[in-house]
């Protein structure tokens, strides 16, 4: 039982740390309909691991890189002409397969594919975490200051505007911030299940919320759930962490879904 939980505890740590910054940041994601900007920086960070096997330099380097080089990108792309669905289609497609590109032709990296595709939280070790926590304390101050920013702009961008909120720095900083979680949940639930984290729990929270800080506190809630039946049933059945995580969360909103249509029902 105590190997079973020095294996567990770092990593039930970082996925609750974690949840801190899914919550707010997966809400605001839905209500700024922007759910897939999350994937494409979800799919850009194979690339930036790529890239950091190539120079033998480290993972956290090259994904950081890479996902603040894809806001930089976007930022530069935007344009009235160009639809933002259609421009992060373009980028997600690009970079996931440049990323699978070089990381068949870097034969260190193929042992280690599927952990970057759908994560892997027992590699965490007690020496990662007061990093992690560091980095998420820095985002959480960030997210808090600029908050009410935020809420207006997701509101009514012209009402936001013409009380005198910043929408282009406001856009920035949420993009900033969502590229930052990309590169600390890389080891939870891969490039390809990201944007699962963020959407679902918000997803689900909107089913049981009537204000935004109760779509909030929920989406924390149902997160935390996620991770932790998620984690520890991945330890019993020998699964990714990534994807049982993922799959508890889809279970907990099709549950929700089903007992709210049952009781429209009846």
């Amino acid at each position: 039982m105590m190997e079973w939980l020095q294996l567990l505890l770092p990593a039930w740590t970082m996925g609750t740390l974690l949840v801190f910054l899914t919550a707010p940041l997966g809400c605001l994601m839905l209500w700024r309909r922007m759910s897939f900007f999350a994937d494409t920086m979800a799919h850009g960070t194979l690339l930036g691991v790529a890239l950091a096997g190539a120079l033998s330099a480290p993972l956290w380097l090259g994904v950081t890189f890479l996902a603040f080089l894809l806001v930089a990108i976007l930022w530069v792309l935007h344009d009235p002409r160009l639809p933002n669905d259609a421009l992060l289609a373009l980028c997600s497609a690009t970079l996931l397969c440049s990323g699978l590109l070089f990381i068949q032709h870097i034969p260190s990296l193929r042992p280690e594919l599927l952990s970057y595709l759908f994560g892997d939280l027992l590699q965490i070790s007690w020496s990662d975490l007061p990093m992690f926590a560091l980095v998420i304390m820095a985002a959480l101050v960030v997210l808090y200051r600029n908050w009410r920013a935020q809420i207006q702009i997701a509101i009514d961008p012209d009402i936001a505007i013409s009380e005198g909120v910043n929408a282009k720095w406001q856009r920035l900083v949420f993009m900033l911030l969502l590229a930052l979680f990309t590169v600390l949940a890389l080891r939870a639930v891969g490039s390809l299940l990201m944007g699962a984290l963020l959407v679902i729990p918000a997803l689900t929270a909107r089913l049981l919320a009537h204000s935004p800080q109760q779509m909030v506190l929920w989406a924390f809630v149902i997160a935390q759930l996620g991770v932790t039946i998620g984690l520890w049933s991945s330890a019993v059945v020998n699964i990714s962490t990534g994807l049982s995580i993922v799959l508890t969360m889809a279970l907990v909103f099709a549950l929700i879904f089903t007992v709210q249509k049952m009781k429209k029902l009846v």
